[in-house]
């Protein structure tokens, strides 16, 4: 329910000062609470323009933060817009948020008691500040973010997050901020074209090969991007920002939300999954919370992801969220009693369906099936014999197809950022996917009953390839009778980086090997005479990049290396090939 409380006008500064420890300096807008006396502080840290109009559709508006009895900061992190310095993603957050909530908690119109918002990087610049632990910082509300930029943000599962890392560097990080670049490194004109032209034409960007000569980003315009990317092993340049590495340190709680199909998805759930399992003190543990719709990357979060309609109860607004997130913070930082803590932790959407509380996740009356892979070895396309069923798999042939880096299966839809233009995010179809040769299709017989699935998603295949390093991919669709197959989550293994957090490990050709894919969440209701299907391949481009299949240096192959390789997926006794999810009674 709304909270009533009394409301403020508001009183707005503009480029307020925030001093950091190196003496640079950054420059903040100020929105409190036009009243004597000392508010809570909700700072929001951005890369983006304190002066966009994205910050007024976030769900913590600065103006009706203030009218509820807040000092909201909005502050251009270092080397952005109006502040200081020279910017690389991650690597000051964490001594600057610091310095920032600090300073914040010592203004005279300030309580002590600090919290931050923002979502994407604005909840990855919460995450390092808390990295920090500044003793102010009271609490979290991180959104659409990732809990590790190494896993879930850069790379997944081995593979280079091609579409994301791209799309955003050359979009947001530069093209964006193009008058602050060209200032700074007195850029040309012609260099600017060379850009938005890159921008304008992403398909061919993506198709760049060799990636570590892409040319887009040269010249100090974005070199974090090739930092990136010549570090595909988790080392020390990941560890040195990483969150898990100290989520049993951290006692602060914290309102994760975000969608089905962010591309942040993992992360936003693993925060909550570790945290609340993990952190230093039992309020922290608490404090946790988890809100998940059925939505894509954006601020508004309609009931619209892709080409398909969830609905408009299923939006961020019909939900209420910025009211939700001003309860979490009334019982936070100002201690009012809001009936937070009586409620479930867990509030997620489970799509086909509505919303539904939990009092953790997975959900602990779901049970975990797992659903094996069937097949007469003809899998391939939708048309072909591959089946899932509860049933262990008997004495069975095996799958195959050709994976070809030159002609990789495209990304339809799924969890993307940043550039729908060249990348559509959210739920679309498959069947076009399903067509190809190089996907093996299993799926259920027409459902006798309704089903829920809701918590992770974990494929486990056994496969051989006729190459020394390749990738596997794993898709879940829900279809109805149609035949719409309507894609859920997908992930994704690279063979050489099959053991997770350890060096690459190339693989010995016509080898078997276990693999498991996470992909990641989901909650979806499929109906009554729906199939579950999985989607079984070794690409899904520009979303990753592609394997070369050669086992060299990854991002160093040109198109004139790249190999084809044949790979054989397993179901039998001995290798049972499957998918596990977890199915909630339903009454």
């Amino acid at each position: 329910m709304p909270q009533k409380f009394q409301t403020y006008s508001v009183k707005v500064e503009h480029e307020v000062p925030i001093p950091l420890r190196d003496g640079t300096v950054t420059y903040a807008n100020v929105f409190r609470p036009d009243a004597p006396g000392k508010f809570p502080a909700l700072l929001h840290r951005t890369p983006y323009d304190k002066y966009s109009p994205d910050n007024y559709a976030a769900p913590v508006n600065p103006t009706i933060g203030a009218q509820n009895g807040y000092a909201v900061i909005i502050q251009d992190v270092r080397g952005r817009y109006f502040s200081q310095g020279d910017f690389t993603p991650f690597f000051n957050e964490e001594k600057d948020g610091y310095d920032s909530v600090e300073w914040a908690a010592s203004q005279p119109w300030c309580t002590g008691k600090v919290g931050m918002t923002g979502i994407s990087y604005g909840g990855a610049t919460q995450w390092l500040t808390a990295r920090g632990r500044p003793p102010s910082l009271a609490a979290l509300a991180p959104g659409y973010t990732a809990s590790d930029y190494h896993e879930g943000w850069a790379w997944q599962g081995g593979a280079f997050e091609l579409g994301f890392n791209l799309s955003w560097s050359v979009g947001a990080l530069t093209a964006y901020h193009w008058d602050n670049l060209a200032k700074k490194l007195k850029l040309t004109e012609r260099q600017k074209k060379a850009l938005i032209a890159a921008k304008d034409d992403l398909h061919s960007a993506f198709a760049f090969a060799p990636l570590k000569d892409a040319p887009y980003l040269k010249n100090s315009l974005a070199p974090y991007y090739y930092h990136w990317l010549a570090h595909p092993d988790y080392d020390k340049y990941w560890k040195s920002i990483c969150i898990q590495e100290v989520h049993t340190e951290l006692a602060i709680p914290a309102f994760n939300y975000g969608g089905w199909y962010d591309v942040f998805l993992g992360g936003t759930v693993n925060s909550y999954m570790r945290l609340s399992k993990l952190a230093k003190t039992k309020d922290a543990r608490l404090g946790q919370r988890l809100l998940i719709g059925p939505w894509v990357h954006l601020r508004n979060a309609p009931g619209l992801s892709g080409d398909y309609w969830f609905g408009t109860h299923a939006s961020a607004l019909a939900q209420g969220l910025p009211d939700r997130l001003l309860r979490f913070f009334n019982h936070w930082l100002k201690g009012v009693d809001t009936g937070l803590m009586k409620e479930a932790p867990v509030r997620v959407f489970t799509m086909e369906d509505d919303w539904h509380d939990y009092e953790d996740w997975p959900p602990p009356q779901a049970k975990e099936l797992a659903f094996y892979l069937h097949s007469s070895g003809k899998a391939n396309t939708l048309n072909g014999d591959g089946m899932l069923s509860l049933d262990p798999p008997g004495h069975e042939p095996p799958d195959a197809y050709a994976y070809n880096p030159l002609n990789p299966v495209p990304t339809m839809g799924g969890q993307l950022c940043c550039d729908p233009a060249f990348m559509r995010w959210g739920a679309y179809d498959q069947r076009s996917v399903e067509a190809r040769p190089d996907v093996l299709v299993y799926s259920t017989p027409p459902l006798k009953q309704d089903t829920e699935v809701t918590g992770p998603v974990n494929v486990t295949l056994y496969v051989s390839s006729s190459a020394r390093d390749t990738d596997f991919t794993a898709k879940l669709v829900d279809v109805d009778p149609s035949g719409y197959a309507r894609n859920l989550t997908d992930g994704i293994i690279r063979a050489r980086y099959r053991k997770p957090r350890t060096p690459a490990s190339l693989i010995e050709p016509g080898r078997i090997y276990e693999y498991t894919i996470d992909a990641w969440h989901t909650s979806n209701l499929f109906r009554k005479g729906h199939q579950i299907r999985l989607e079984v391949s070794s690409s899904n481009f520009p979303r990753f990049d592609r394997n070369a299949n050669t086992g060299g240096p990854i991002g160093a192959d040109a198109p004139s290396d790249f190999k084809p390789a044949l790979q054989t997926v397993h179901h039998d006794s001995t290798y049972p090939s499957h998918v596990k999810l977890f199915v909630v009674p339903r009454k």
